[in-house]
């Protein structure tokens, strides 16, 4: 058996924690192998004459601490001379090793607070960070976030969803501000959200500025924008995108119905409301639609009004019948910030709007990473149908 070996049997028969064994030896083997950069770096063995007049040398060494599962494992980092000498073993002024800050951003981007992790990091390594710490190491992320939300999108997406959802910030006081959210769905059936903006509130003024910063980035053209009710957005995408066509989610419509109504009416109401977008051809739905008005429009006028002059409403039975059950409603990227909001709520609030957008942006390049590879539901069948639409 090797010293180390021996070391760990006595270790464990004298029932004596192998945790500083470990440490020992892996900040010696860590301070070899910088060693050994060295040597290799300047090309000779230290105290060897063929240094002498080389026109570089060492110059001792200076000491870091890296913090490990472990602990703490002090470090001798050589020098030379010439101040050329670069190891590859740790990267400049890291202060813990990648399992800690990976975890730490991890549990970060699924919704604990700088504090609890702060103890959960201190529970499993027996260091204490503070949070001031760990908001530093989940600063590492902003250089992602960066390229998160400038890199170059697909020139065409089948459909693209907009949303917004509000999220308490502290400026001075703290109120809750508009989160932005696009998603898209290329015709080949890969979801990916495509920006997030905040802004005081939720505007088709503000839409049409997350707009053009999409086609800005590569978009030239989508087929569909599906969108709640928000007065105006409809006008603001065709400012941008003037080829595509609006859908008004009729989950939104629906829920809007619900709330004008009594409540004795309500079930028959919307029962009657789904025979309307549930049909299987433009015709049908319309002729629904008026049924649907002349029944109810004498008793509840403010509701069926809400549905005359609407263009928006049955778009998407133009698309192939394998996707409708997609695009009728923006319930899919309702669905991304509901799950959003549970692992906020624990927040409570956002400190400052660099918190909130480092945590957004790990939450969204999570998000898309996960379904980088998965085709969306009735899209595998209808790619080469979405690809003529375009044409």
């Amino acid at each position: 058996m090797n010293d180390f070996t021996t070391e760990l049997f006595k270790t464990l028969l004298e029932g004596k924690d192998i945790t500083e064994i470990f440490r020992h030896h892996v900040e010696c083997a860590v301070n070899q192998l910088l060693q050994y950069e060295l040597r290799e770096f300047l090309d000779y063995d230290k105290y060897d004459r063929k240094g002498f007049n080389s026109g570089n040398s060492r110059n001792g060494y200076y000491e870091r601490t890296l913090k490990t599962q472990y602990g703490d494992l002090i470090l001798k980092i050589p020098r030379d001379r010439a101040g050329e000498f670069e190891n590859q073993t740790l990267t400049p002024y890291k202060r813990q090793n990648d399992t800690v800050e990976s975890m730490i951003i991890h549990l970060y981007s699924n919704g604990m607070t700088t504090e609890e992790i702060s103890r959960i990091i201190e529970k499993m390594y027996g260091h204490h960070y503070t949070k001031q710490t760990v908001s530093n190491i989940t600063a590492a992320v902003v250089g992602d976030i960066q390229a998160f939300n400038h890199r170059v999108l697909s020139k065409r997406y089948a459909v693209i969803y907009l949303d917004a959802t509000y999220i308490p910030v502290r400026r001075d006081t703290v109120t809750k501000e508009a989160l932005y959210f696009a998603l898209g769905i290329t015709p080949e059936g890969y979801k990916e959200i495509l920006s997030y903006s905040l802004f005081p509130t939720e505007s088709a003024h503000n839409w049409e500025i997350v707009l053009s910063d999409l086609r800005a980035r590569g978009i030239e053209d989508s087929l569909l924008f599906v969108t709640d009710g928000l007065a105006g957005i409809k006008d603001a995408i065709s400012n941008v995108f003037p080829k595509a066509k609006h859908q008004s989610c009729w989950v939104h419509l629906a829920r809007n119905v619900s709330h004008g109504v009594r409540v004795k009416d309500r079930s028959e109401v919307l029962n009657d409301l789904k025979t309307v977008y549930t049909q299987e051809s433009v015709k049908a739905a319309e002729e629904k639609l008026d049924t649907f008005i002349q029944t109810w429009h004498k008793k509840y006028p403010k509701v069926t009004e809400r549905f005359k002059n609407n263009p928006s409403l049955f778009t998407f039975l133009s698309f192939p019948k394998e996707i409708r059950a997609s695009i009728y409603t923006t319930n899919l990227i309702e669905g991304f910030n509901k799950h959003l909001k549970r692992y906020t709520k624990r927040k409570e609030q956002f400190p400052n709007e660099d918190s909130l957008i480092r945590f957004i942006g790990t939450y969204a390049g999570d998000y898309n990473q996960r379904f980088q590879m998965r085709i969306h539901k009735g899209f595998r069948l209808v790619t080469a149908e979405l690809n003529e639409m375009f044409n």
